[in-house]
Formats: C-alpha cells, structure tokens, sequence
C-alpha cells in the first residue's frame, strides 16, 4: 500500500478516511451494523473502525449514486423538493438530477470506509476533514508542482455525490463546508465550518511528494503585510535585473 504517512503529520481532529467501491466482498472487513445516509459514514469510519456496506444499509439516496439501484421517478422528478422547504418548484429541484456523478449500474456492490490508521487497502478517494489552514496547506499542495487550479463543486442536496463519486470518477479534487448541503444541515452530520476535501486516488503520490517538499506555512504567512511587501518586491527587483542581464 502506499505510503500516506506525510497526511498524520497535520494531526486532524477528525482523521482522513479512505473509501473504496467494490463489485466483490472485501474480506477481513465487518459489515455496518446499522442503517445510515452515504454522508453519515463518513464520521462513523471516523471513530476508528473499517467497516463495508451494502444497499440495504444506506438510507437516502446512496443507493442511486453508487449504481445500486434504478432511478426513482419521485426523487427525479422532484416531488420532494418543495415539501421539504428547499425549492421552490418541482422543475428547479428535478435540474439538480442530469450532472449529478453516478456509477454505472451494477459496477459497485459493496463499499468500504476505514480511517487512515486502519486502512489496508489502496484507497478509491481519500477524504480530509479539515481547517481552514489544514485545508490551504492540501489544496496548495495539488497545486505545487502542477499550477492546477482547484474548483468546489456541489449541489444544495446529493452533496455526496459531488463529495464521494465526482472525485473517483474524474480524477478531480474536490470539497466542501459542512453547513453547506441541505442533507448534511437536516441530519446534522459534523460541525458547521469544517471543510470536507476528497482526493481521488491518482492524485495521492502526487500529493504526498509535494507536502514532502514544500514549506507548510511560507515566512510571509507569519511576518505580515509589511514584510511581504518588502520581500515581494525584492524578488520582483531581481526578476527584473535577470532579464535585463540576459538579453
């Protein structure tokens, strides 16, 4: 398994948890022993325990996302929307439904969650529950040997299937804030004000090799305006004198 190590370092309250999509059982892994949303395991695989589920032990609308099953004509038509207070018709809650990540039928029968400590498996997506500063350092961290930008994508409900499934299925990184999705307000799944990142599995070394070598927390983050400016300005002077020296 790879090397993940580097991620212990930032001393996450909440620690990252690995998740996997399987056609076939996983072995040495116990079964949930309960019924919850596709969002609320993810702060039970935080407690500290590996566990798989199944179809029968999703509430809500994970079952969708993972390709589990069929589409329902209520939910996508969407009936509930408005009763629940969240739309204001039919038509704007049913436009959430096209973009929405999904599996393709029948590829995912199991899903496994385990915390970083505990993982023995290469993880699908790996999700971070973080700080704002924890989450700068790891999005700083995608960037640093790429310049890749970084883009928040979601919807007011099915968050999880922009937080779990849109990162696996394309190879983005992507997050959230916990008071942001109408489902993770309702079930009060975490605190409000924490950001949830999910990295997909072919960013990891790249990640990981980055935060190997860079500096956490740059000088300027900590002697304020007045030094930035001066150094900033300094670098600018030498660019400037380096290009009038090569022509």
């Amino acid at each position: 398994m790879s090397d993940l190590s580097v991620f212990k370092k930032f001393k996450f309250e909440r620690p990252p948890v690995g998740i996997k999509y399987l056609l076939n059982k996983p072995k040495g892994i116990k079964k949930l022993d309960k019924t919850l949303a596709f969002c609320e395991m993810l702060p039970e695989a935080q407690k500290g325990t590996p566990f798989y589920a199944t179809k029968e032990d999703f509430e809500c609308v994970g079952p969708l996302v993972l390709g589990m099953e069929e589409p329902n004509s209520i939910f996508e038509s969407g009936q509930l929307g408005t009763p629940l207070g969240i739309f204001q018709e039919a038509r704007a809650n049913r436009r959430i439904y096209p973009p929405i990540p999904r599996l393709e039928r029948g590829t995912c029968r199991y899903v496994v969650f385990a915390p970083l400590d505990k993982m023995t498996f290469e993880p699908d997506v790996l999700v971070f529950t973080a700080d704002p500063t924890q989450a700068e350092i790891l999005l700083r961290a995608h960037s640093y040997t790429t310049g890749k930008s970084w883009t928040a994508r979601g919807s007011t409900v099915i968050g999880c299937a922009w937080l779990f499934i849109q990162p696996f299925l394309s190879g983005e990184l992507n997050f959230t804030v916990t008071n942001l999705n109408s489902g993770w307000n309702s079930r009060q799944v975490m605190p409000k004000g924490l950001i949830v990142m999910s990295i997909p599995y072919d960013l990891l070394p790249m990640m990981v090799e980055n935060l190997k070598e860079m500096e956490w927390v740059p000088s300027d983050y900590l002697e304020g305006r007045d030094a930035h400016n001066k150094r900033f300005q300094k670098v600018a002077e030498a660019a400037v004198k380096d290009f009038h020296a090569s022509d």
